[in-house]
């Protein structure tokens, strides 16, 4: 649905146009259990031990963020003849299959846009492995936009990326928004530093101040935004 006006809203916070940025990863899908799918699969077919999804799980939580780094790591622990490089290509490859959205968060997207609301994802990763995932999960056609940033050769929280986003949704930056997602520094510091509103998905009582909002998962950050009032 395509809309040329944009009310303004207002959560308490001042009027801002109905725009939204979602993170893709963790927010939109879930991530972590499309890899525990996958680890059980990798040691499947690697012939290892039972006890290497664990392993596998807990390096992806504790261990480095890099997936060369990651499957450095693995190939050393299990003594694999794959390349490092083969490893990650076909990870890459795997994900976009394992990774699902949701019915009722492809609803509440839908919901949003037939209001009046430009939507967009922003995401951080290879473009092979975030392309795929937004397609596999219908997810870029459920949008008005996506900046990826391996395709745009800048990485969230640069506000670069934010730019581009707005852009591909047909809006611009200038008049505000809300950025959606779970990671502090690249959504919340980096939307804040685009001039977005923010809706944290997290739990962590430490670390609420940070966002405007605070939602337990992404059904509620829709929730939130599709609540918003215009002002009087």
């Amino acid at each position: 649905m395509i809309l040329t006006a944009f009310p303004q809203l207002d959560l308490g916070c001042g009027a801002v146009q109905r725009f939204a940025l979602f993170d893709l990863d963790n927010t939109l899908i879930d991530l972590d259990a499309a890899f525990r799918l996958w680890a059980q699969e990798f040691t499947d077919a690697q012939d290892l031990d039972p006890d290497a999804v664990d392993w596998l799980l807990e390096l992806n939580r504790e261990g480095p963020s890099h997936r060369e780094t990651f499957f450095g790591m693995v190939r050393e622990r299990f003594a694999l003849n794959d390349s490092v490089e083969d490893l990650w290509a076909a990870y890459r490859s795997r994900m976009p299959h394992l990774v699902r959205c949701r019915p009722e968060v492809l609803a509440g997207i839908a919901e949003l846009r037939a209001s009046g609301w430009r939507v967009g994802i922003i995401t951080n990763g290879t473009a092979d492995n975030q392309l795929g995932k937004l397609r596999q999960t219908g997810l870029a056609d459920a949008v008005d936009g996506c900046a990826v940033s391996g395709v745009e050769g800048v990485r969230k929280p640069d506000r670069a990326l934010f730019e581009i986003a707005a852009q591909r949704c047909g809006v611009s930056l200038v008049d505000g928004g809300w950025m959606v997602g779970d990671r502090l520094s690249a959504d919340i510091a980096g939307g804040r530093g685009a001039g977005l509103r923010t809706v944290w998905i997290g739990t962590d009582l430490d670390h609420q101040g940070q966002a405007d909002h605070v939602a337990g998962n992404v059904i509620t950050a829709i929730e939130i935004l599709r609540t918003a009032k215009a002002p009087a």
